[in-house]
């Protein structure tokens, strides 16, 4: 039996060494939200798989071996002849790295209802995928309905408004086991202020974590409430770090752990990932 199952798109990473628009050298590698959460459940010792689609092309073997490299089972994955592996591009510059991304067409974006998701103690979904497509959007809708999942709220403004977003995003977190979402992007969404607030906005899901980036993370939860803070730590990148909290988290529901000791090791995964320029950091006796 798999312990969680990931679902949702992964796309080629282009990294340049100088902005965009200067050219010059770049590394190619693979980031994606769901598959980011897998790798380090599977760091964890956790058993995941991941479930997508990517393209007949070498930017789809990439994905799927960087993704397997991390000891996520891939097997399910469908290799697309019709249709591209979605690519983007991080172009640093002096006012703070910008992301571009083309995904129009993916692959991924294929996914349906039909889709080959194994069974798992844990069906892990992100906002981002009911975004990509209107199956997408099915796919996400049916595993909720049939399914122990969490759900990671993780709003792209770039893939929706937030006059669309909020009400769908809202609807489908009310029918995960699990959720989480960031306190900035409840603000964003629903026009919150506090953790408690965003609580009283989902009162449906069993566990709500609620997680305030340096500050702490507040999980609401049939026990009561328990805060965790934020340890310090020099940030690199933030980038990735809210799937490795997720990560870390998940790892201690699979595991019973007490309540403070799934938020802490979600703080301490999310503190590794804030470490690197890459987006899944290497644990070490985490």
């Amino acid at each position: 039996m798999i312990d969680v199952v990931c679902v949702g798109e992964t796309m080629a990473l282009v990294i340049p060494e100088q902005a965009l628009s200067r050219g010059g050298p770049a590394r190619i590698d693979s980031a994606g939200a769901e598959s980011t959460v897998a790798a380090y459940l599977a760091q964890l010792g956790v058993r995941a798989a991941w479930v997508s689609r990517v393209g007949d092309d070498p930017l789809g073997s990439l994905v799927l071996d960087a993704v397997a490299g991390h000891g996520v089972d891939v097997t399910s994955v469908v290799v697309d002849a019709q249709r591209p592996t979605g690519v983007f591009f991080k172009d640093p510059g002096a006012a703070g790295t910008r992301v571009h991304y083309y995904r129009a067409g993916s692959a991924a974006a294929a996914m349906g209802p039909s889709a080959p998701v194994p069974q798992a103690r844990i069906t892990h979904l992100s906002g981002i995928t009911p975004a990509l497509s209107p199956s997408c959007a099915e796919l996400v809708d049916h595993l909720l309905a049939t399914r122990r999942c969490s759900f990671d709220v993780n709003y792209r403004p770039g893939l929706w408004p937030v006059s669309r977003a909020g009400e769908v995003l809202r609807g489908l977190a009310a029918r995960a086991s699990t959720v989480f979402v960031g306190l900035d992007e409840a603000r964003t969404l629903w026009n919150v202020t506090t953790a408690g607030d965003v609580r009283a906005l989902l009162p449906e899901p069993e566990i709500l974590v609620v997680k305030d980036s340096a500050v702490g993370a507040t999980s609401f939860h049939p026990g009561g409430v328990t805060f965790e803070p934020s340890p310090a730590v020099d940030v690199v990148e933030p980038v990735g770090a809210g799937d490795a909290f997720a990560a870390g988290y998940l790892a201690g529901l699979i595991r019973d752990l007490p309540e403070a000791a799934r938020l802490r090791q979600g703080h301490r995964v999310a503190g590794a990932a804030l470490r690197v320029t890459s987006d899944i950091a290497v644990l070490e006796e985490i």
